[in-house]
């Protein structure tokens, strides 16, 4: 098993949306058992899900061992994918962390899943925080989405500074751009200076994903978008094995 977090500093850059296709991808096109994991207190993945249901109020329960991480997990209603839904309890869990001296406890979370998933992605809360410094040390990889514009690109920055101060190597992180629109000057003169960068395009169809409750893959799969996050999942799926 592998785990993925969808990570960003800085909010509203489209991380819930981008961690739900690749969940989606990596169990329908991938072929991979996933678990797709809402640590956001905000549950937008939950919702792109549909699963906001299934968010009883157990989440920070079941990060803490008053109840069991599997009777949490509910099946997305996609072949192999399934849903660990977010709930507000999960606003309280930075304090939780901040007094726990378990600081293995994420890690040994991810290793409970093993038997179960091949693939476990993770919806991170934005920011730096007690709760991010534990998933950084506790995953194999950050994805980590940057809005081509000044301010998402200096978190990126922020990103690398914090990585570079932990006491022991950090996973490899693969950014990419998102809700990237190359009619914008702005955007095209950002994305040249890391041209490598998988671009994920802004375009009205994918403003329909939130809408419409379903994966851009299923929404519309001969789009460009839908193109560049069957892309992106392969370029993890790379990172991964390299490691």
């Amino acid at each position: 098993m592998k785990s993925i977090a969808l990570f960003s500093i800085k909010g509203g850059v489209g991380k819930s949306t981008a961690a739900v296709n690749l969940a989606h991808g990596a169990a329908t096109a991938g072929g991979r058992r996933t678990l797709l994991w809402d640590l956001d207190s905000q549950g937008a993945a939950t919702f792109l899900m549909t699963m906001e249901d299934a968010a009883r109020g157990k989440a920070r329960a079941g990060l803490s061992g008053k109840a069991g991480l599997s009777d949490l997990i509910v099946p997305s209603g996609w072949p192999l994918l399934d849903l660990l839904p977010a709930d507000r309890s999960l606003r309280r869990l930075e304090g939780d962390l901040a007094r726990s001296d378990k600081a293995g406890v994420l890690r040994k979370l991810l290793k409970s899943l093993e038997d179960d998933y091949d693939r476990v992605i993770i919806d991170c809360p934005p920011g730096l925080s007690e709760l991010a410094d534990r998933l950084f040390r506790a995953v194999d990889l950050i994805v980590v989405p940057v809005i081509p514009t000044p301010l998402s690109s200096r978190a990126s920055a922020q990103l690398e500074e914090e990585l570079a101060r932990m006491d022991k190597a950090p996973p490899p992180r693969l950014y990419f751009w998102n809700l990237a629109d190359r009619r914008k000057r702005l955007h095209r003169d950002t994305m040249a200076t890391e041209e490598d960068r998988i671009v994920v395009p802004a375009s009205a169809i994918m403003e329909s994903v939130a809408a419409e409750l379903r994966p851009i893959a299923a929404l519309a799969p001969r789009t460009a978008a839908a193109r560049a996050y069957a892309t992106l999942w392969s370029a993890v799926e790379v990172a991964l094995i390299r490691g």
